[in-house]
């Protein structure tokens, strides 16, 4: 029997056990022309992001027509321009910091991205977005197969899971990535406390430094080890960074802190996965104090922390965040002043080296069956970009890969000019 070191340790490291992780996830990553590297922030909005409270189309009289109570009030919209279609387009009254970036030129909104035949399934949605195939999604994840393409040895460091678990997306065949949800907390796990933890650190060190040759299985087990025990001092260096910003006290701005840590401490970690939740929003949608209101600010007050600290430590070219979620939403509201699962949605992307603005064009939102823009009724808001268009994007210019092979076909022509 075969497996790999992905199979073979999940999650952070617990203890010195078959059921301790800390594998490896990616080798070195490169510009494409074999400059410095880079950093990959991938950023998840859990639950099906409602793209039309995201970036509201404001002018579009049909927007508040089917959305008389939850459609975001066109004097509070945070007017950031006209796209290509000629439509006149808002942030969230939230989003303050991001039309900062916007206005910055480092943030681009990708509008109507996503599939054929989009799936409301979270789950299968999610899998898709993760695998790059509507079709199969069932295999590894477009990340995870580009992990595969890279030259051992790999830093079994250079890639942070700041979720519990792995996510669809980083999935490979070979390679894994460890799961560090608090640096602070990273640590070699002991029953016991003060010299008798550190001697049974150091004879845990000792005794995964032997790779018999003739015991692969025994060189494997020791081997997956070793590498995990050599993290844990590059980690508890993150633990003692201090941000040029206040990062807001919330899972994602401790996350986002925790990536930023890792960039300045220069640990070897190059792409990151970061994740927040909340965003199926069947209900409690109002624009003035609902819950959707606190889902914008938490995820602004996260980013504009993250980018202004990245701006004032100088990584900031250095950097890229792509934004999605697993679908977008209906556009009529509910019974419960929510929206249900959609179809298309949108991706961002951020970074000091990201040509910032709008990309594509929004849909006109007349319930008409015959409206090109929508579809399933004039329900949804039909796709125009397919996401693996950005993927190829990020793989091609960032990365420095070769999304064809990566993605199996060549999504490079519809690709936005984002990069």
């Amino acid at each position: 029997m075969t497996f790999s070191r992905r199979q073979f340790v999940k999650g952070g490291i617990t203890a010195f056990t078959w059921g301790f992780a800390a594998p490896q996830f990616l080798s070195e990553l490169a510009f494409a022309q074999g400059g410095a590297a880079r950093n990959l922030v991938v950023f998840y909005l859990n639950g099906g992001n409602d793209a039309l409270s995201t970036l509201v189309p404001y002018g579009d009289a049909d927007y508040y027509a089917r959305r008389p109570t939850i459609g975001i009030p066109a004097g509070s919209v945070l007017q950031i321009g006209t796209d290509r279609g000629g439509n006149i387009l808002g942030l969230h009254p939230a989003l303050g910091g991001l039309k900062t970036i916007f206005d910055a030129g480092k943030l681009a909104v990708v509008q109507r991205t996503g599939y054929q035949n989009s799936s409301r399934s979270h789950f299968q949605g999610f899998d898709i977005y993760g695998t790059a195939n509507p079709s199969d999604a069932s295999g590894t994840g477009w990340l995870g197969r580009y992990l595969d393409t890279l030259p051992s040895p790999v830093d079994p460091l250079v890639g942070w899971n700041t979720s519990r678990e792995t996510p669809k997306p980083l999935q490979a065949r070979l390679v894994g990535v460890p799961s560090i949800t608090n640096p602070a907390t990273y640590s070699f796990a002991s029953p016991n406390n003060g010299n008798d933890a550190v001697l049974e650190r150091q004879t845990s060190q000792r005794i995964s430094s032997h790779l018999p040759a003739d015991r692969p299985h025994l060189a494997f087990v020791n081997s997956t080890a070793q590498a995990a025990l050599g993290t844990l001092d590059r980690v508890a260096t993150v633990a003692t960074y201090r941000p040029s910003v206040t990062y807001p006290n919330t899972g994602l701005g401790q996350a986002l802190q925790a990536v930023a840590g890792a960039m300045n401490r220069q640990i070897g970690t190059k792409v990151f996965w970061v994740t927040t939740g909340g965003f199926d929003t069947h209900a409690n949608q109002n624009p003035v104090n609902g819950a959707y209101n606190t889902l914008m600010a938490t995820m602004n007050n996260g980013l504009i922390a993250f980018y202004n600290d990245l701006k004032n430590q100088g990584m900031l070219d250095s950097t890229m965040v792509i934004v999605f979620s697993e679908f977008g939403r209906r556009i009529t509201e509910n019974g419960s002043n929510g929206t249900d699962h959609g179809a298309a949605g949108i991706m961002m992307a951020m970074g000091g080296l990201v040509r910032g603005g709008l990309y594509g064009t929004a849909a006109k939102l007349r319930q008409d069956p015959q409206n090109p823009g929508l579809e399933n009724a004039a329900g949804d808001v039909r796709y125009e970009t397919d996401f693996r268009s950005v993927y190829a994007r990020v793989l091609d210019e960032w990365l420095g890969s070769n999304s064809v092979n990566i993605l199996g076909a060549d999504f490079r022509g519809g690709a936005p000019a984002i990069l």
